[in-house]
């Protein structure tokens, strides 16, 4: 079995996925009462007229914790791969997740004690 055989069912569950979304929103268009007002496409911010600018200024801190949760997610993704193949690799694969592991964790430390993950 060549490699992009072993992807076809994913791929056909993906284009199934896709085709069926695209076909309930033809049809909820279609079937579906649409009579936009003035009241119903303007903005609101829990059923209240909105207070102030949308584009408001966030602060940095956001975008840094942000950035980081994103960074330590992608990197704990590779530990589901490590862990379908650890039997097959052995002692080595163990190693190589240890430093891994620690690096991320040395990483952690250091964001946590210069306040990166504080929230003000």
């Amino acid at each position: 079995m060549s490699p992009l055989q072993e992807f076809a069912p994913i791929a056909v569950l993906l284009i199934i996925a896709v085709l069926v979304a695209i076909i309930i929103s033809i049809i909820s268009r279609l079937f579906g009462p649409y009579k936009p007002t003035s009241r119903k496409v303007s903005p609101y911010e829990s059923g209240m007229k909105p207070i102030g600018s949308a584009s408001r200024r966030y602060s940095i801190r956001f975008y840094l914790v942000a950035v980081l949760f994103i960074l330590f997610d992608i990197e704990v993704v590779f530990f589901l791969p490590w862990a379908v193949v650890f039997r097959d690799m052995g002692l080595y694969a163990l190693a190589a997740m240890g430093v891994f592991t620690l690096v991320l964790t040395i990483g952690l430390i250091y964001e946590w004690k210069v306040g990166a993950l504080e929230w003000e």
